[in-house]
């Protein structure tokens, strides 16, 4: 499933055509995705001018003009493109591009102000979008309760210290709570933990003090890199343009078990565990 990285790769590939530009005509080509789509749907975009698009943990937010959000989640296989029949704009044109996926999968389109379309097309069908008043955002059942943005100002070792404090789980899972931080999910935190050098099965309420401050340091930079990067490819995920995420070739531990640790040649093998249904890699020589 896509993570923090993989949904911003996309929210600023989207921006360019969304932001700033009204929602011609929107369409649902089917009753539902993994939900329903949200009662008059169509109805409801159609005219509407995406104010902002932002991204909160692993969902886009839509801003509309009318007072409500449009909240999109891509699931495991759900990827947006978008192409063009006219386009009124070069700097527009940059942004425009061919269409990917099967057509048959195209579960929802918008036609913006400017001359592009935006397809939402999901094979698997484990995306979906809801709408809901701007104003009643805390009430939302997929927004409530989420911790910090792990990019933004609120996440600190602070913040991680009274988190994770008397937390007798691992760290490895209580990092993919995201009432702890928001957005992480399997690939990253194997990655950051790797790199701060805490062992995945330590006790989460001994991560503080400087533990704490080398993780979330490390936590920012994995992520920060992974964007750069254009996020990870492994099976279904691609950008807007049809590019696929290189983070993957820089995986220090993930989907690399039996293989040496990059921190010494001498280190490893790289082993992977399971942890809650979830498989972990790391190095037990330098994670501690």
């Amino acid at each position: 499933m896509p993570e923090l990285p993989e949904v911003e790769t996309v929210r600023r590939g989207l921006a360019p055509v969304m932001e700033g530009r009204r929602i011609l005509a929107a369409r649902q080509n089917r009753p539902d995705l993994r939900f329903p789509f949200p009662d008059r749907f169509a109805e409801r975009l159609t005219g509407q001018t995406v104010e902002h698009l932002e991204r909160r943990a692993k969902y886009l937010i839509a801003r509309l003009s009318g007072g409500e959000s449009l909240l999109m989640h891509l699931g495991m296989s759900g990827r947006f493109t978008i192409t063009a029949d006219q386009v009124d704009s070069g700097d527009l044109a940059a942004f425009v591009h061919s269409q990917g996926g099967n057509p048959k999968h195209d579960h929802a389109v918008f036609e913006m102000e400017g001359g592009a379309r935006v397809t939402f097309n999901d094979p698997r069908r484990f995306g979906f979008m809801a709408l809901f008043a701007t104003d009643a955002e805390e009430s939302v059942p997929f927004l409530a309760g989420l911790g910090p943005e792990p990019l933004g100002n609120a996440f600190s070792s602070a913040h991680l210290d009274t988190a994770l404090s008397g937390r007798k789980s691992p760290i490895k899972m209580a990092l993919l709570d995201q009432r702890v931080v928001a957005g992480l999910g399997n690939i990253y935190v194997c990655e950051a933990l790797w790199r701060s050098g805490i062992s995945p099965r330590r006790t989460a309420g001994t991560i503080k003090g400087a533990r704490s401050v080398r993780l979330v340091r490390n936590i920012r930079n994995v992520l920060s890199e992974a964007i750069e990067a254009g996020g990870t490819t492994l099976r279904d995920f691609a950008a807007t343009d049809g590019a696929l995420g290189y983070f993957q070739h820089s995986f220090a531990v993930y989907g690399r078990e039996g293989e040496p640790c990059h921190s010494d040649p001498g280190h490893g093998p790289i082993q992977r565990i399971v942890q809650s249904g979830r498989s972990t890699f790391f190095c037990p020589q330098c994670q501690r």
